[in-house]
């Protein structure tokens, strides 16, 4: 078992290990009145909720996926709350994937003005992002996590059993996310990816662990460096610039670390065309995330419709759209307010 302590507005404690999320969760919620787990549906029919404590447990549907991130959504979990007399001392419980546990915890952090959660993420972006840091919120409109605050689960149960069930495309999709905390931090990451495949990867149980591990530790220090997404904590953000336009564009059919592959390749072509990156690392983006069934490029016709959301980005600062840009392996850097012409010509690169 690995346990990664993250100190930020409060301590929050990471458990990775198999086989282990019930037992884990059944000690911190003994000594509580009520606790309230908030599952999708997918797993809602899959998950036994019977524990042999004296603690009142509230099971919660909701949605699967971007559509359980509303509006709606929240109104509901704050009219059961309340119908189910929660109170401070409460806990709220999120299982389920990123989706899931980040309107979780703003329930929590919105219930009483923020009482106590768990998250125990069930896919591979869960475990190495979504529930990792702090940042809970919900979808607009207008944008992808454009509502939302900064409220740490005080636990994160990772058990890797999950992603047993996962298919293939939702395992590739989380790695996006996994290779992202290698370009801009750990570069061992991309040595125990490098030349690998999906199928490869999930046949290896030890190098699933290790490379979860190692996410969330990269995670876990900017985190700790900059809770509150100042400037430290955007280097995160590497490929979810345009990503988050491209999911947004595709109403949501590309999965999220689809969009962040894309995004990724995008960030480096800039890097390459406005900064210091060698073309040959803008190249094993390509081949990496190519490797992992990830998708590189997105439709062309798509930019007029692109462009206009990029400056709801979070890191946007009034009219200037700014990006995360690598200067070498492992060195991130900013590029902010490149012209619509330039950028429409590096989005020529990643299109088709």
């Amino acid at each position: 078992m690995s346990l990664i302590k993250i100190s930020a507005e409060h301590s929050s404690e990471v458990h990775i290990d198999e086989n282990h999320w019930k037992a884990r969760l059944q000690n911190i919620v003994q000594d509580r009145s009520r606790a309230a787990l908030i599952i999708s549906r997918a797993l809602a029919s899959r998950i036994d909720t019977n524990f042999d404590i004296d603690c009142e447990i509230h099971i919660f549907e909701i949605p699967d996926g971007e559509e359980g991130k509303s509006a709606q959504t929240l109104i509901k979990l704050w009219d059961w709350l309340g119908a189910a007399g929660f109170t401070r001392s409460d806990l709220i419980v999120g299982i389920g994937g990123g989706a899931t546990t980040d309107i979780a915890g703003f329930a929590a952090a919105t219930w009483l003005r923020g009482i106590d959660w768990v998250a125990i993420p069930t896919s591979v972006a869960g475990m190495v992002d979504a529930a990792i840091g702090g940042k809970t919120g919900m979808n607009s409109d207008y944008g992808k996590n454009l509502i939302g605050a900064f409220h740490s689960p005080t636990h994160v149960i990772i058990d890797t059993t999950w992603l047993r069930t996962l298919s293939d495309r939702d395992f590739s999709a989380g790695l996006a996310e996994v290779v992202k905390c290698g370009f801009i931090s750990d570069t061992k990451i991309l040595d125990l990816v490098q030349g690998k495949s999906v199928k490869d990867i999930r046949e290896d149980q030890c190098l699933v662990t290790a490379l979860i591990t190692a996410a969330v530790t990269v995670k876990a220090s900017a985190v700790e460096k900059d809770f509150k997404d100042n400037f430290h904590r955007e280097i995160l953000n590497y490929g979810h610039t345009l990503g988050h336009t491209i999911e947004i564009d595709s109403k949501y059919s590309l999965r999220h670390g689809e969009a962040v592959a894309i995004g990724m390749v995008f960030a480096a072509e800039l890097s390459c065309a406005f900064g210091k990156l060698d073309s040959t690392i803008v190249e094993l983006h390509r081949e990496i995330l190519g490797n992992l069934s990830l998708p590189i490029s997105y439709k062309r016709d798509a930019w007029q419709r692109l462009y206009p959301l990029l400056s709801l980005d979070k890191k946007a600062r009034g009219r200037a759209i700014r990006f995360v840009t690598l200067d070498a392996l492992g060195e991130t850097n900013r590029l902010e307010a490149p012209n619509e012409s330039e950028l429409r010509a590096i989005y020529e690169r990643v299109s088709k």
